[in-house]
């Protein structure tokens, strides 16, 4: 992570590393053991219609990463920093649900890990869990911390798009039939669709790609292709992720398998490949969980810090998080459900009230956009998809409101 006073002399290959590393950043904390877990469910529930409820998720992830990108890019400052610019005091509290909300999802991260370890090697789940806890603290500790997380969120994320390829291709899914509920479902399940988006595009992950990106230096307006082609990049890795998550669980589904143990996914890769599926899956799961655990990590530390911390400071109080919640995860095994819950309906509300405050900078605030003349297109997709989120919001504070009932 450069330290904000010499990310401008990064060398231009050093700077592609990071955007590199951004890029994979936002796509791999989209994919976490909650994606993977949420997948496996709705394809058993409703079968290749489940292919409409990922095309919305991922327009909605085009409309809301372009914004975040080009608005956090171009004026060079974090969510949090823009908010207490635009009203003092909203860039705090976005702030506080984020780490919250950070918090609590990366003590289930860590307990993902733990899974993915017991799938892959057999240990005990709270064994590979702490272990891959240190693993994560061990990069943050690195004397090139940042250079070490872009360099291994991209070798996991390239792992697990090829486990994905290899399983996908094997379970032999129905792509026709996968094509025409695309665009032709034969379901349309809004509660499925609400809950996939809230956790692939809320919470910390809506901003884990942008503010790597402000660490690499590749920001203003002289940056805006660079940025732009970045932010779609990385929307096309986290799509491609999750298109093939979906097929290979699909084939098994289709191919009359029946899932009906505690873990489903686990059962489905198995099906596929037999033993060394489920081995596939766990190498799949654990990478999924450790690179939320470094995107949780890195983008909560990144909201209660300013652009002028200095980068050890950072990487310390990150461990420290890190460490935390592994604590938490030995002690419990888990996280709380009702935390769970709880973390759920703040990424609800991290959303839109977040994503107003960016739109407002990109359609009021040109001192803070260094006078860009921001594209009106692009500005009314992300409205549209703003009044979407408060529908989502809504429903995560119904959701809360029973639970407090």
């Amino acid at each position: 992570m450069a330290d904000p006073g010499t990310k401008l002399t990064l060398s231009s290959s050093a700077r592609r590393t990071a955007l590199l590393g951004a890029m994979f950043l936002m796509a791999t904390s989209a994919i976490g053991p909650g994606f993977i877990t949420q997948t496996t469910v709705f394809t058993v529930q409703i079968g290749a219609a489940f292919a409409f409820a990922i095309l919305a998720s991922i327009l909605i992830d085009v409309a809301v990463q372009m914004n975040v990108w080009r608005v956090i890019g171009v004026t060079g400052l974090r969510a949090q920093e823009l908010g207490n610019k635009v009203l003092p005091g909203v860039g705090w509290f976005l702030a506080a649900l984020v780490f919250l909300g950070g918090v609590v999802f990366n003590i289930g991260n860590i307990a993902g890990t733990g899974l993915g370890a017991n799938a892959m090697m057999g240990v005990d789940p709270k064994v590979g869990g702490a272990v891959s806890a240190v693993i994560a603290i061990l990069i943050f500790l690195s004397k090139k911390a940042g250079m070490a997380l872009d360099r291994i969120v991209v070798l996991l994320g390239a792992v697990m798009i090829l486990l994905m390829i290899y399983v996908a291709i094997v379970a032999a899914p129905p792509v026709g039939e996968a094509l025409k509920n695309t665009f032709l479902p034969e379901t349309v399940d809004f509660l499925i669709i609400t809950t996939l988006v809230g956790g692939t595009v809320g919470g910390y992950i809506t901003y884990a790609g942008a503010h790597r990106m402000l660490d690499s230096g590749a920001t203003g307006v002289k940056h805006v292709q660079q940025i732009t082609r970045s932010s779609i990049l990385g929307i096309v890795v986290t799509g491609i992720m999750r298109v093939l998550l979906f097929l290979a669980i699909l084939g098994v589904v289709a191919g009359g398998t029946v899932l009906t143990s505690n873990n489903m996914a686990a059962e489905a890769f198995g099906a596929a490949a037999g033993e060394i599926g489920t081995r596939m899956f766990g190498v799949v799961l654990w990478a999924a969980a450790i690179t939320s655990v470094i995107g949780a990590a890195f983008t909560s530390v990144s909201f209660i810090t300013s652009s002028r911390t200095p980068e050890r400071k950072r990487n310390l109080i990150t461990v420290v998080f890190i460490a935390a919640c592994a604590v938490v995860y030995v002690f419990l095994g888990q996280a709380p459900q009702q935390l769970l819950i709880f973390a759920g309906a703040f990424n609800g509300l991290i959303l839109p009230v977040g994503f107003a405050v960016l739109l407002w900078v990109a359609w009021r605030r040109r001192d803070l956009m260094h006078g860009y003349d921001y594209p009106k297109w692009l500005l009314l997709v992300g409205v549209i998809t703003w009044l979407l989120t408060l529908f989502l919001g809504w429903n995560s504070l119904l959701g809360l409101a029973k639970l407090w009932a």
